[in-house]
Order: C-alpha cells, then sequence, then structure tokens
C-alpha cells in the first residue's frame, strides 16, 4: 500500500509541475510579448494575439465557424445564400425544392398568400427548412422574413396579432410602446419560425402612418427602443429604407422619385435613426434595406440599391455598419424599369448588397440568381467582397442557435 501510495503522490506532484509550468509558459509569453512591444514601438500586438489564441472571445469562436463554413461552399451556394425569393403556396411544391436545391437559395419572404392558419404555417416553414437542409445541402437554416411593421403593413392578420401603426406608436409619446411591441411581434414571428421582420421602419415624414414621428429626434428614440425589442427576444430586424425616403413624392413601386438633399442635411435628418442605432448596436446582428430612390447629390446616376457611393462608402465606411444590407425588391418599377433582372442583381451586389431580395415572379428570381452566377464566372464579381458578404449571412444564422447539423 505504500509504494501504491508513493504512486500517487509521485504522480500528483508531476501534474502540478506540469500545472506549474504551463502557466509560467503563459505567463512567460505574455511577458516577453509585451516587452518586445513596447521594445518596439508597440508595432506588433504580440501579447495580444498570445492571449486571443488561448482564450478566444466569442466573436472569434462564431468568426472561424463562419469561415469554415463559407469556405466549404462552392461559388453557387455561395450566390444562393445572397439571394431571398418568396414562394406561391401554402406549401412546399417542386418550384420551391428547385430554388433550394438547385439554385441553393437561403432566404425567404412569406406574404399572406402563404399564411392561411397557425399550423399550416408552422409546417411551411418547418418544411421549407427541412427541404434546404435534406435536398439543398445547405449548412445553415433559412433566413426567412416578412412584413409585419404595423398598420396598414402586416401579413397574415388573421392568424399573426397585428401590430399598430408606427404613427400610432409615436403619439402616445413612450418609446417604451415601441419596444413592447416589438418584443411581443418578435415573439410570435419566432413561434412560428420566422425570423427576421422587415421593420422597425426607420424614416422618418410627416401624416405618414408607416412612420414614428415627422420629428427626427423623436423618430430616432422610437426605432432605438423598437430595435431593443426585437433583440431582447433575438428576432433579427431591420432598419428601411435607407438612406431615408420620408422625402419620396413617388411610390417605388412605380418608377423612382429623386431626393435632392446634401449629405450634411442628411446626417442631421433622416439618417439619424439608421446611425443612432448602428451606434446601440455592437454586434449589427441586423438588416439594413437600401431604397430604389435617387440621392443625386450622393449619386447622380444611380438609385441606392444600385449605389456603391451610398451603400458602401456612406453606409459601410463612414457609418461604420457591419451588419447585413438588403435590398428592397428587385422588381419594384423604380429598379425594373430601367435594368433587366441579369443586371440589376449583379448591380446590387457590386454597389454593396449582402442579400438581393426578389419576391414574386419565379423567372425574375431565376435571372436575379444566374445573372449572379454569369457575372461571376465572368470575373465581374470580387470574390473577396463574395466571400465577406456570404461569411455575414452565415454569422447572423449561427447566432439564431438553430445550425442545421
Amino acid at each position: 500500500m505504500l509504494y501504491k501510495g508513493n504512486i500517487e503522490l509521485s504522480t500528483k506532484k508531476i501534474s502540478a509541475i506540469v500545472s506549474f509550468l504551463m502557466l509560467l509558459s503563459v505567463a512567460l509569453g505574455i511577458f516577453l510579448g509585451s516587452w518586445f512591444v513596447n521594445a518596439h514601438n508597440g508595432s506588433v500586438a504580440f501579447a495580444g494575439v498570445v492571449f486571443d489564441t488561448l482564450y478566444p472571445s466569442p466573436e472569434a469562436i462564431l468568426n472561424k465557424k463562419a469561415t469554415n463554413i463559407v469556405n466549404r461552399m462552392n461559388y453557387r451556394e455561395k450566390l444562393g445564400q445572397m439571394v431571398m425569393i418568396g414562394v406561391q403556396g401554402t406549401e412546399v411544391n417542386s418550384v420551391d425544392e428547385q430554388m433550394l436545391s438547385q439554385y441553393h437559395i437561403g432566404n425567404i419572404i412569406l406574404f399572406d398568400r402563404n399564411i392561411k392558419s397557425w399550423e399550416q404555417t408552422t409546417k411551411l416553414v418547418a418544411d421549407l427548412q427541412k427541404v434546404a437542409r435534406e435536398k439543398g445541402g445547405q449548412p445553415v437554416p433559412l433566413l426567412v422574413a416578412i412584413d409585419e411593421e404595423g398598420g396598414r403593413v402586416v401579413r397574415g392578420k388573421d392568424v399573426i396579432e397585428p401590430p399598430p401603426a408606427q404613427k400610432s406608436i409615436g403619439e402616445t409619446n413612450n418609446p417604451a410602446n415601441a419596444e413592447e411591441l416589438a418584443r411581443k411581434t418578435g415573439k410570435n414571428l419566432q413561434a412560428l419560425g420566422i425570423n427576421v421582420n422587415f421593420a422597425p421602419v426607420a424614416d422618418v415624414a410627416y401624416n405618414v402612418s408607416r412612420d414614428f414621428s415627422g420629428d427626427y429626434d423623436k423618430a430616432t428614440s422610437f426605432v432605438k427602443a423598437a430595435a431593443r425589442g426585437y433583440s431582447s427576444v433575438q428576432e433579427i430586424f431591420t432598419l428601411k429604407h435607407f438612406p431615408g425616403i420620408g422625402r419620396g413624392t413617388v411610390d417605388s413601386h412605380k418608377d423612382v422619385s429623386s431626393i435632392d438633399v446634401s449629405l450634411e442635411e442628411l446626417r442631421q435628418t433622416d439618417l439619424k435613426p439608421f446611425q443612432a442605432v448602428i451606434d446601440e448596436n455592437k454586434n449589427h446582428n441586423f438588416f439594413i434595406m437600401i431604397s430604389h430612390l435617387k440621392y443625386p447629390q450622393l449619386d447622380k446616376d444611380n438609385t441606392a440599391s444600385q449605389s456603391y457611393n451610398i451603400m458602401t462608402n456612406l453606409l459601410r465606411h463612414d457609418m461604420g455598419f457591419n451588419g447585413l444590407v438588403i435590398t428592397d425588391d428587385m422588381a419594384m418599377g423604380a429598379v425594373s424599369k430601367y435594368g433587366s433582372f441579369n443586371h440589376t442583381g449583379v448591380n446590387a451586389v457590386k454597389a454593396g448588397a449582402d442579400i438581393v431580395l426578389i419576391c414574386h415572379e419565379h423567372s425574375h428570381q431565376v435571372e436575379i440568381y444566374n445573372g449572379l452566377v454569369a457575372a461571376y464566372e465572368a470575373g465581374e464579381l470580387d470574390k473577396n467582397k463574395i466571400d465577406a458578404s456570404v461569411r455575414r449571412i452565415v454569422k447572423a444564422k449561427l447566432r439564431l442557435n438553430t445550425l442545421i447539423q
């Protein structure tokens, strides 16, 4: 027994010594790294690298997972992740299966035509996810979106309890009401499997029911509150319609409206709600939807959804947004009247869109996807930027904690 006890004691001593030496080596590495940095004018953050390697942050782990998933995708699968389409019926059909498998479409938007009952809608969403996983081989779940703003812009109001119009919420003068209604709406959508809401509207206008207020500061406080409500229940929200369409005079469904205002004025007015939410939400786990209006002092030739200066220079670089950028529906007259779907989708991606939205006609959806594929194969699309967009999409899906195994 004494012999056995000595062995056990020796083993414990050895373990203790090994643990001590490991801790000592880490401490020494950090000390030497810090000394090296100080000795070399801070040119290399060696200590930080050592620490991050040993103790990676949740965000670093998420980035690594997303990168590994994207690296395993071929370019057709990546481009499919960059398109969001509408489906036609209340159950999955052969066309839907083709879009999710052959075209690798990674995102769906629902309309009234898809929503007849709670059980039916839940099954539709679950079946779409199953097809994407099992027949499409998609490694991450679909983003399933809806326009549940409130007031006159709601879907499936006989099934989903519709929130009131944003204007009526603003008239309460209590942003907490916007937060609570967003939380309630988000929970309802989550229960159906809908993980993205295209709300709140961040535009500012007088006498428009879709906007919280005609006062820029008041609208900003309500938009921020709604964003907090959705975030609290992990529903991905969407600020729309960047860079603000409150001044528009023409319905984008029909044609282009031009807003002739300087960037300096926009910063003090229409951009305030967008910038406030960007600044308040550090991980930027939300969408910003880009309008089809023209802002000639920002880009004299292109609508916002086709403009590099607006999407990339302004939104990404100047305002610091690192989340998901999605276009408004590309079938709207403001875009579709002035170019083919093959080209407008490509232009949107070149300008900085992560996801191209095409809601209704199957033929238009195919044109958008095939246009992207052709442009990629011709070398017109920057492969690194495509990978960056798909990583953002995959990260958003991983954050939902519903990763398809």
